[in-house]
Formats: structure tokens, C-alpha cells, sequence
């Protein structure tokens, strides 16, 4: 008998290599999924420039990167993860913003953007990354975290639309075949539909959460090599966080010594590992 529904992910075509350069990009489950690319040593951006959360400043900060020379070149994967739809306008200018900075509400206009806006920006991420290599993989991700200040059934709509946009910019792109969606939104609203996967604040995914996103994600786009790799730096990664109960000792000064000369081996066998 089963007690939950389990989303079916079919393995991508495309796969992640062993300590890929990669670039996250979106709202701050971007920076969670990214962090647990950082924690195993691939080389990676996280939201070079800060947070975003809609479709206008993702653009913003794949523009940036794109034009900060060698950073934009060597990207071999991008993710993008989306928050929501709307979009602060600052009245002054026009412009729209990627960050209030605390100043008065009165300044901006917030506005919702439709399905074809937001697909219309995503595409213009997606024609500049693959001018530059048209083989970076960008796998589009929508955030599992909803707005409690839209209240909950504009957030839903918020969220539909995002998914809209997507699944427009996909079918647009299909004959590229280095485009794809990863379901996390679904993975949380679905499979981990229980409280007990959210954080204190009951909004954010908790630590459990991510870790199982993650897990999923591995299946979905991992080589086997990569997937080796993972198992080879593990005890590693374990050692290095170890907390002895004698720092000063001679086992312990060992024991970290042995670990380091083993780090350094395993940079050796993966060019791009991410040093300490």
C-alpha cells in the first residue's frame, strides 16, 4: 500500500560531469540547491549578485555575468530557479529594480507579469547563454516557497504562472535539447506534503527537504562517474568536519594530515575539484 505520491522524473539526456562549473541563479532556493553543490566541491556561482526572484532579474544577473569576462565563459550548467512574477518598477526611472534597498514603498510600483512576459524575458537569458556556448545545459527550477504577503491563492497564481512561462520557453526551445525543468516545486507540494519538512517558519524547506531535492536531482542528472565522485569525496568531506576531542593531539594532527594528502589526491583526478 502507498502512502504518498512519488513524482516521476525521467533521467535527463543531458548529465552532469564530475565537478561541472556550474551557475545558480534565482530566488534563495537557489541558494540552497547551490549551496549543496558548493558543499561537494564543484565550482560554482551562487546568485553573483544577490538574490533574484522573478524573470527580469535573472536576466539582469545572467547579463552581468555574461559580461564579467571569464566568470560567464567557463559555465557549463546553469540553474535557474524562479520565485514569482512580480516585478517592482521603480517610478522614478522606470527601471525595474532587483532590490528595494528599504526605501519607501511609494517609489516603486509592483505589477505582476503575464505568461508571455515571463517568457519573453527567460528566452532572453536563454539566447544569450547559448550565444555564448550552445552547449550550456539550463535546467529550470520554480521555488517551492510561497509569498505569504500576496496571500496564498496569489501565490498559487504567482506560481502557475512561472510554470506557464516555462513550459512556453521549453517547447520554444525543443530542437536545442540542452534545456529542461527540474520539478521541485512539485517534489515539495507533492511528495513532502507533511510540516514536518519545513522549516521553524513553515514556508522555507527544511534542511531534510533540500537534502531529498538534492538526492532527487543526483538521480536525475548525475553521470555514474559523477555519482562515483560523490562517493569518493564523501569520507573526505566527513573527516573535514569531524570535531576531535583533542585538537592538539598527535592521532588528530595525523589523521588531518592523511585527510589533506587524500584531498589533494582526489584534486588531481578531478581538475576542476574545488579546493579548500
Amino acid at each position: 500500500m502507498e502512502f504518498r505520491t512519488k513524482i516521476d522524473i525521467e533521467r535527463s539526456a543531458s548529465q552532469i560531469a564530475p565537478c561541472a562549473r556550474m551557475l545558480f541563479v534565482g530566488s534563495c532556493f537557489a541558494d540552497s540547491i547551490g549551496k549543496r553543490f558548493e558543499e561537494e566541491r564543484f565550482p560554482v556561482m551562487v546568485n553573483p549578485f544577490g538574490t533574484m526572484y522573478n524573470p527580469v532579474s535573472v536576466w539582469h544577473t545572467v547579463e552581468k555575468v555574461l559580461a564579467n569576462g571569464d566568470a560567464g565563459e567557463k559555465t557549463e550548467w546553469v540553474f535557474i530557479t524562479l520565485g514569482t512574477n512580480h516585478i517592482y518598477i521603480l517610478k522614478e526611472t522606470g527601471e525595474v529594480v532587483d532590490n528595494c534597498q528599504k526605501r519607501p514603498q511609494r517609489l516603486f510600483e509592483e505589477r505582476a507579469m503575464t505568461v508571455d512576459e515571463c517568457a519573453q524575458w527567460l528566452q532572453r537569458s536563454v539566447d544569450a547563454l547559448t550565444a555564448r556556448d550552445a552547449e550550456t545545459h539550463i535546467v529550470f527550477t520554480v521555488s517551492p516557497i510561497r509569498y505569504r504577503k500576496y496571500g496564498y491563492h496569489e501565490s498559487q497564481l504567482s506560481k502557475a504562472t512561472l510554470l506557464l512561462a516555462v513550459d512556453k520557453v521549453l517547447a520554444q526551445n525543443a530542437e536545442r535539447g540542452m534545456l529542461s525543468y527540474f520539478p521541485a516545486y512539485e517534489i515539495v507540494n507533492d511528495e513532502l506534503r507533511d510540516y514536518r519538512f519545513y522549516a521553524e517558519d513553515m514556508i522555507h524547506p527544511s534542511r531534510q527537504a533540500v537534502e531529498y531535492i538534492w538526492e532527487r536531482l543526483v538521480d536525475t542528472y548525475f553521470t555514474d562517474g559523477a555519482k562515483r565522485y560523490l562517493d569518493e569525496w564523501r569520507p573526505l568531506k566527513e573527516a573535514l568536519g569531524h570535531r576531535p576531542f583533542n585538537a592538539d593531539s598527535e592521532e588528530y594532527r595525523l589523521f588531518m594530515q592523511k585527510t589533506r594528502e587524500k584531498i589533494v589526491a582526489l584534486s588531481k583526478k578531478y581538475p576542476n575539484f574545488a579546493a579548500l
